[in-house]
């Protein structure tokens, strides 16, 4: 049977919990639609492909009642024709954060103004704090490996 790499790593440094419970408060506030949150934290775990980020997003995105078109379309949500612009510019940003370019500064002048278009300034710093969220826990995905499918111990979501 699979196991993890590492067990909650809460148990070992408990000021990790306070530390997600201070993200989850961060970007849980209404100013940026929850889907719009899972959406951006689906497309990370895409990009640096971990199964277990990618499963629990999925997941969430399914509970919230996403359609399957929708979630299967973030992988090139470019060209999908389900997301708004909102969206897209959320994906856009958590792309340009996620993915390095050897042609210049990885957020643009011209897509920090498109997505300020569709963000007052708390939602902006919001959706921000959830792209910081899931790089967060990038790391302890890639190297604690907990197994995709398991929810986090509760410490993890509370």
């Amino acid at each position: 049977m699979a196991q993890p790499r590492m067990s909650n790593p809460t148990a070992v440094v408990p000021e990790l919990g306070e530390v997600v419970k201070a993200l989850f408060k961060a970007t849980r506030n209404g100013s940026v639609p929850p889907t719009t949150i899972s959406l951006v934290q689906l497309r990370a775990g895409q990009i640096v492909g971990n199964t277990y980020l990618t499963v629990m997003h999925t997941d969430n995105l399914r509970k919230a009642g996403e359609t399957e078109e929708r979630i299967t379309a973030v992988s090139s949500w470019r060209d999908a024709l389900s997301f708004t612009d909102a969206e897209r510019a959320a994906l856009a940003l958590a792309e340009a954060v996620l993915t390095a370019n050897p042609y210049g500064e990885r957020v643009s002048d011209e897509l920090y103004a498109q997505a300020s278009q569709h963000y007052d300034d708390k939602a902006f710093v919001k959706l921000i704090t959830a792209i910081g969220q899931v790089c967060f826990f990038i790391p302890l995905a890639l190297i604690a490996k907990p197994l995709p499918g398991v929810a986090p111990s509760q410490e993890w979501q509370n």
